[in-house]
This record gives C-alpha cells, sequence and structure tokens, in this order.
C-alpha cells in the first residue's frame, strides 16, 4: 500500500474552534412544508427499520459525572453537555431529521460502564471513547481522549469506582489528534522516558500524525468549523450532534511520542498478563490504524473502523481519500481472525455490540456496505457516470438489508458523498467533459449565469417560485451563483441561507446539517465574523515536527509572486543535533539541503531546536530571539529578515459562502 501524508484532525483547530461560539446572526427560520414532508416520510421510514435495543448503550453503566462536565481551575469550561437538554423528548421537531434526531438522543449517554471483567469504557465525556483494560498490577488504556483535561476527568472516573492502579501502557489507536491529545492528562512523559509507561502506536503513527496537520491545517480549521457546527448555538435549529459523538473538547492538545510501533500485519504483546493481538488497518478510516482483540475478555477493539453510523471516505473538512475497498478488506479479515471467539465488540466513539451473533451480524453488514459504495460506485465509473449522477444513483439503490440497519445510516458519512469519494479516489477531479477542463471561476461563472437567466430580479423571481416548491438544492446553487456575481445583493443572500437551512433541517448526516446551518448563519450575518486567533499547531507538535517539515511549511507559507525574482541562500547551523541545512529561495520556490553547507551563503544562523521551536510555535519572535542570543546570523542579517518579509500569515477568517477577494 503506498505511503500517504493524509490530513488528519488538526491540534491547530481545536483551540479556537471548539468552543461553541455564536455569531449573532438572524434568527433561524421554521420548517418550510416541504421540509416537514420529507421529514414526516422518513419518520414513516423508520417504523420499517429494524429494531435496535437501548440495552447495548446503557449496558454496564457505574457512573457519571453532571453533564459530563470538565472544568478548568477558573471556571472554563472544556468539555459540556450542557445545551442539550432539548433533545429529551422521544421525537423531535420538524427542524431535524427523524432518524438524526434519534442517534443524537443515543450519543447523550456518557461516563463509566463496565463492558465484561476487568474491561472498562468511559463514554461521553469527550469527543473519544477511554478503553481502560486492568492488568495484574495496572492499566492499559486505549486512546487518552482529545484534550490533557477531559483525559483526567475521565481517569478520575474511573479510580472513583474502581482501584487506583497506575498507568502502564498507553496504546494510540490510530493517528487522529482524539485519540491521543490527551496522553499528558493521564500519564507524566518523564515516567515514559524512564521507561515506566509504554506508549504504543501503528507503523508511522508519527508522520502522519503531525505532517500535514500543519501543511494543510489553516484550511482545514476552517472547513471544521463547518463540519462540526463550531460556530452554531446549541438546539432544535442549530447544532445536535456530531454523527458520532456529541461535540469537541475545548482544551490542551498534546502528544508523547511512541516508544514502540507495532510493524507487522498481525502483533501479539503481553502487558501486565494481559495479552492483545493487534492488526494493522492502514489506508482505511486513518493512514496508521489497527485493531485490538482481547482473548482473556473475548472482546474486539474496532477503534474507528466500525462505529454505529456510517463514516465519511472523504471528510469535509477536507483529507485524502480513505479507501473503501481496503476498509472492507480489514473487516473481513476481523470477521474471520477474530469473529468465531468475539462475544463483545467495542469501538473508540459511540456503544458496544454484545453477543456473538449480533457481533458478527455487525461486522459483516458494516464489512459489505464499505465494499457495496466500492464495488458499484466504480460500476457506474466504468459505464460513464460523472460523480453527481452516481451519487443519485447510490442514494437511491442502497439495499435494503443495510438501510434498515441503524449502524449503518449516514448519521457522519453518507452514501451520496462516499460515492464521490469513490469517483475521486480513481478518477480526481476531472470528470472527463472537455467543458469542464478550464472552466471559469465562481464569480465569472455567477456573473454569466445571471446574465443568463435575465438579470438578478429575474433570477430571484424564479427562484422564489421553487423555494416554495421544495426545490432547495436547486435554489441553492442558483444563489450561489448569484451572490457570486453580487456579493452584496441581500434578497439572494436571504433567499441562500433559506435554501442551505431547509437542507440542513433534511439532513441525515450531522456533518452535513452542520454544514448547510453554517452556511446560512453566515451568509445572514454577512460572512466569517467569529475570529479564530488559531496557532498553526500545538507547542508539542510542533516539537514532533522533524526540521524538514518545518522548512516545507515555509515553503507553502512562501508568497511566489513577492519573491519574484529574488535568490537568497542560508545556511541553518544546529548546536544541539550539530545538523546543518542548506535553505535556497530561487524562482519563488523554497528548497533546502540535508546535511550540506553552501559556500557562499547570505547569512548562517545558529540556534539550538528548542529555540527554532519557540519561533514556530509563537512563543518567541526572531527579534527576541537575537536579542537574548538564542539566535545568531553571520553575514547579511537582512537577508533573513527580507526572508520572513515574504511569508504569508495564514488565517482560518477567510470566506466559504461568499466569494474571497482576488489571490494575491
Amino acid at each position: 500500500m503506498k505511503k500517504t501524508l493524509p490530513v488528519l484532525l488538526l491540534p491547530s483547530l481545536l483551540a479556537s474552534l471548539i468552543s461553541q461560539s455564536t455569531v449573532a446572526a438572524v434568527e433561524p427560520k421554521s420548517a418550510e412544508p416541504a421540509t416537514v414532508s420529507a421529514n414526516d416520510a422518513t419518520r414513516q421510514m423508520l417504523k420499517n427499520m429494524n429494531s435496535r435495543s437501548e440495552a447495548d448503550i446503557h449496558r454496564g453503566f457505574i457512573a457519571s459525572i453532571p453533564d459530563a462536565e470538565t472544568l478548568t481551575a477558573d471556571g472554563k469550561v472544556i468539555y459540556s453537555l450542557k445545551g442539550y437538554e432539548f433533545l429529551k423528548p422521544a421525537e423531535g421537531p420538524n427542524t431535524v431529521n427523524p432518524s438524526l434526531w434519534l442517534q443524537a438522543r443515543k450519543n447523550m449517554a456518557n461516563g463509566l460502564y463496565k463492558v465484561t471483567e476487568g474491561f472498562y469504557q468511559v463514554r461521553g465525556i469527550d469527543l473519544t471513547n477511554m478503553t481502560i483494560i486492568e492488568g495484574k498490577t495496572g492499566l492499559i488504556i486505549i486512546d487518552p481522549l482529545m484534550t490533557a483535561e477531559t483525559a483526567r476527568t475521565a481517569l478520575n472516573l474511573y479510580y472513583a469506582h474502581r482501584p487506583k492502579k497506575p498507568v502502564l501502557a498507553v496504546i494510540y489507536n490510530h493517528s487522529h489528534v482524539d485519540h491521543y491529545g490527551g496522553v499528558k492528562g493521564i500519564v507524566d512523559e518523564a515516567d515514559v522516558k524512564a521507561g515506566k509507561v509504554q506508549i504504543i502506536a501503528p507503523a508511522g503513527f508519527m508522520e502522519h500524525a503531525i505532517a500535514e496537520n500543519v501543511m494543510a491545517g489553516n484550511a482545514m480549521s476552517r472547513r471544521t468549523e463547518y463540519q462540526f457546527g463550531t460556530t452554531l448555538p446549541r438546539g432544535d435549529r442549530g447544532q445536535l450532534d456530531l454523527g458520532g459523538a456529541k461535540a469537541l473538547p475545548n482544551g490542551t492538545i498534546t502528544l508523547i511520542p511512541p516508544t514502540r510501533e507495532i510493524t507487522k500485519p498481525i502483533e501479539t504483546l503481553e502487558i501486565d498478563g494481559v495479552e492483545i493481538i493487534n492488526m494493522l488497518t492502514p489506508g482505511t478510516e486513518a493512514p496508521a490504524e489497527m485493531v485490538h482483540y482481547f482473548p482473556q475478555h473475548k472482546v474486539l477493539d474496532t477503534g474507528e473502523l466500525a462505529i454505529q453510523a456510517q463514516h465519511q471516505l472523504l471528510t469535509l473538512r477536507g483529507a485524502e481519500i480513505r479507501d473503501s475497498q481496503a476498509w472492507a478488506k480489514y473487516l473481513n479479515d476481523a470477521l474471520q481472525r477474530f469473529g468465531a471467539d468475539t462475544d463483545i465488540l467495542v469501538g473508540q466513539h459511540t456503544w458496544p455490540v454484545f453477543g456473538k451473533e449480533q457481533v458478527n451480524t455487525y461486522l459483516s453488514k458494516q464489512r459489505d456496505l464499505y465494499k457495496w459504495m466500492h464495488d458499484q460506485s466504480l460500476r457506474l465509473v466504468n459505464k460513464g457516470y460523472k460523480p453527481v449522477e452516481i451519487g443519485e444513483f447510490m442514494r437511491q439503490n442502497v439495499p435494503s438489508s443495510l438501510a434498515s440497519e441503524w449502524f449503518a445510516r449516514g448519521y457522519y458519512g453518507s452514501v451520496q458523498r462516499n460515492a464521490k469519494a469513490v469517483y475521486q479516489q480513481y478518477m480526481g477531479w476531472y470528470d472527463a467533459n472537455p467543458a469542464n477542463l478550464d472552466a471559469l471561476s465562481n464569480i465569472d461563472y455567477g456573473r454569466k449565469f445571471v446574465d443568463y437567466a435575465g438579470g438578478a430580479d429575474a433570477l430571484l423571481a424564479r427562484a422564489r417560485t421553487d423555494f416554495q416548491a421544495g426545490e432547495y438544492r436547486w435554489v441553492s446553487q442558483a444563489m450561489n451563483h448569484l451572490v457570486n456575481a453580487e456579493p452584496t445583493n441581500q434578497p439572494a443572500l436571504e433567499l441562500f441561507a433559506d435554501a442551505l437551512e431547509q437542507l440542513g433541517y433534511q439532513a441525515e448526516s450531522a456533518v452535513e446539517r452542520n454544514s448547510y446551518l453554517t452556511g446560512a448563519q453566515e451568509l445572514r450575518s454577512g460572512g466569517k465574523k467569529v475570529p479564530s486567533p488559531l496557532r498553526t499547531a500545538s507547542p508539542d507538535t510542533i516539537r514532533a515536527l522533524s526540521i524538514e517539515n518545518i522548512f516545507d511549511l515555509l515553503g507553502v507559507r512562501l508568497n511566489g509572486p513577492k519573491a519574484e525574482g529574488k535568490h537568497i541562500v542560508m545556511n541553518w547551523n544546529f548546536t544541539d543535533s550539530g545538523k546543518q541545512y542548506a535553505l535556497n529561495l530561487e524562482n519563488s520556490a523554497l528548497t533546502y539541503s540535508v546535511g550540506q553547507v553552501a559556500p557562499n551563503p547570505d547569512a548562517t544562523l545558529t540556534l539550538d531546536r528548542d529555540t527554532l521551536n519557540a519561533i514556530m510555535s509563537q512563543q518567541l519572535t526572531p527579534q527576541q530571539a537575537l536579542q537574548d542570543g538564542q539566535l545568531k546570523i553571520e553575514g547579511n542579517a537582512q537577508a533573513f529578515a527580507t526572508l520572513l518579509g515574504l511569508m504569508d500569515t495564514f488565517s482560518p477568517n477567510f470566506e466559504v459562502v461568499l466569494p474571497n477577494p482576488p489571490a494575491q
């Protein structure tokens, strides 16, 4: 399988996006008749769904804490379920897809749960579950949640009801930040360095956990506001769920590098008397991922490969495509290898499945879901169909045996989106129609579209008629063109928002709902209003980057037009490691050579890695480093200042539904 660097859940986005701050905007509207009708039809469909016991969700419950809340000493809310009280009724209003309403209520379960003897989970205290296995003398923890504060809360909840054994090992299930970011809340890095605590991860973990978090972090941070609805108020006309969890915590992201990587396809560990069979599943939900089987407990932990919802093959926040064929293959391998001896299945999101027969059904149908999406989408690709056509067909032709299973429904991913992801995986962005080979920009296209429609007034009149007929998908596209042509056209902005809002009210996928409603909110408020003053990455992530990663990031930040005609050569000497680099700016591109020294540099910089880390994490300016002697420059110091002046500073405050100014 090829080596990739997919974009992950970003440490950078978490510091600023998860506060549930809201935008002052027009009050959300009610459901239109077409939405009421669509949601009524869904409500009727649910009556024919396979029954599913709530017993699995609540089985083994021991205790929780009020509102599942984590607070700092000064009262800052890190995570809380306050604001979701509106979900108490068994049936929701017509501003929420009835199927999503039921999923959102299920995801309210929280606390410490006994899975089986010696095997526990803390759920609903964070985006992710913390799995705790009791050894002879200590604890093995799978996934220390996303933030140090919530991880500490979860472990303290466990200790309040179980013996206070030390943590001997932490296993990172995969390379997304919600599965490792809280590690320093439960273990001390000094104990790890002293060999008292093992940190175990799948092969390639560090590479994938850090690389594109920084390289594409700014754009993904902004898009994550849409996916997770972080600026929406909680409510039945706003944010109510994430599909596989409730909300994101707003705490401290940490990282301790693994002391051991699982490198064999199947690798067995014994830790403190507990046998763990690990199976690598690279290139599926994450590029570095695995599942775990516990023979003594007869428990299979599928991580995020099988959760109580259909997953995303391409996240709305942006990432590389996830391979649905590999996904199905590894689920099948897990089923064949462990299914006959598994009595309980747990995941690192949502709730367990109890009973051998139920576990095998769950695994086999999830396997078939991802294989069906892959094969049938590719079948239609080979018949010449385009992404939108494939998505539409697939949405309408889900096998009834899959559509009737709650865990296969699109609360997170969705069939029509996942089918388009399969197309993109194999065919890329181009649909082979030459008309789309060099299409006009959105703004130019919008202006011609409005002109062909007979002007803005005529287009609005037609769109209002279509809105009354419930054609919200078309109205949103038409108003998108009009807003690109006339960004200040208030009637167009209002109708665009109204159409997106109704689409959100009908969406079964929580992240699609969040995206629609965030778009409507920003259109009504005049664009992006909530500032997101985030850093490129957390300090722990910066420390984990290689120097090469950092130079790559500088290349991404280089403003090409400003660098036109400039040639700067600089040597970098790192006193702590003895590493040397020659950095070369030429032809509006920044390149570097490792272990080499340029013979006639414009400047030579001498520093240690801690100084570079402090500068990159904005804890120290270059000027301060020079004044303090932490950075020394020989030669033309102005060359370094010139290079810094050519760097763009990324802001996540760019527009999404409104046009951005011309690129510079």
